[in-house]
C-alpha cells in the first residue's frame, strides 16, 4: 500500500497478449489460468508478433477468444499435424497448440505422437481434465480408474476400459521430443512451477531443440460434478498420484542424436 502523497505502484497486471474480455469458462476451470501463463511467456519473450497458435476441437477451441495472437482452428486431433504445416511452411514463426485430453490423447494420438517421433520442431501445451469437457464429461483416455463420468457410470474399470494414458511419460521416450513436463496450477506454488516449464518449452523451440510439451493438470468442477473446491482438492489427491508431476525429458545443448 502506497504512502500519502507516494503514486501507487502497479505489481500485478493482465499480460499484453491475454485479451481484455470476459471468460466464459465455468467457475473452478483452470483455462484461465493456463491462458494466463503462456501469455506472459510469450510476452517475457517477445514473441507475440511471430507466434500462431493451433486451436483444436473441445473447450481448447476458444483459444482465439482469449489470446491475442493468430490462431489456427484445426480439425478434431489434427492439431499437432496443422502446426506441422505451419511450421515447415513458416519456419521462422513461433508455433504452439493447444488441446484437451479428449483431442490430443484419443483422436490425436497418431498425430501428436509422429510429430514427436520426427522432433518438429513445435510445442504443444496439453489440458488434462480426465474428460470430455465440452460435450458433456464422457470418459477420455486419461480418466483415471474409478472415476465415473457419464460413459462409466461405476467408475472406469482396467479390464473393461484399460487404464490412463500418461501422454507427458509417453512422448518422453521418442528421440524427437526435446522437453517434456507435468505441471499443475492448483496452488500459487505450482503456478510458478508451471511458469518456469513453459519458458522451457517454448526456449526449447526457439533453440531449434525438436518438438516440447507440456501437460497441465486442470479441473472441470461441471462435468465433475464438483465445487470448485472440491475439484481443486481432487487434483491435488487424485489426479496427482495418477499423475505425477515433474520432468520426464529435457533435451540439454548439443545433446542432438
Amino acid at each position: 500500500m502506497s504512502q500519502p502523497g507516494q503514486e501507487a505502484k502497479k505489481v500485478f497486471e493482465r499480460p499484453r497478449s491475454l485479451r481484455d474480455v470476459r471468460t466464459h469458462f465455468c467457475a473452478g476451470c483452470h483455462h484461465g489460468i493456463i491462458h494466463r501463463i503462456v501469455c506472459e511467456t510469450i510476452d517475457s519473450l517477445n514473441l507475440r508478433e511471430k507466434t500462431i497458435g493451433v486451436a483444436s476441437v473441445g473447450c481448447s477451441v476458444f483459444l482465439y477468444n482469449y489470446i491475442d495472437v493468430d490462431v489456427v482452428d484445426a480439425p478434431h486431433g489434427r492439431a499437432a499435424a496443422v502446426a506441422t504445416g505451419v511450421k515447415r511452411s513458416l519456419p521462422d514463426r513461433f508455433v504452439f497448440t493447444y488441446q484437451g485430453d479428449g483431442d490430443l490423447a484419443a483422436i490425436g494420438t497418431s498425430e501428436v505422437v509422429h510429430a514427436a517421433n520426427r522432433g518438429e520442431n513445435i510445442t504443444v501445451i496439453f489440458v488434462n481434465n480426465t474428460t470430455y469437457g465440452m460435450t458433456g464429461g464422457q470418459m477420455a483416455p486419461t480418466t483415471m480408474l474409478g472415476q465415473k463420468t457419464t460413459t462409466s457410470p461405476y467408475g472406469r474399470d482396467f479390464r473393461r476400459d484399460g487404464y490412463p494414458i500418461k501422454m507427458a511419460e509417453l512422448l518422453a521416450t521418442l528421440e524427437g521430443t526435446a522437453y517434456s513436463a507435468r505441471v499443475a496450477v492448483s496452488t500459487p506454488a505450482q503456478i510458478r512451477k508451471a511458469k518456469a516449464a513453459v519458458r522451457t518449452a517454448f526456449e526449447a523451440q526457439l533453440k531449434e531443440m525438436g518438438f516440447s510439451i507440456v501437460e497441465f493438470l486442470s479441473a472441470c468442477p461441471t462435468n465433475w460434478r464438483m465445487k470448485p473446491p472440491e475439484a481443486n482438492k481432487r487434483v491435488l489427491t487424485e489426479m496427482m498420484s495418477f499423475f505425477p508431476l515433474g520432468e520426464f525429458k529435457k533435451r540439454e545443448h548439443g545433446d542432438f542424436l
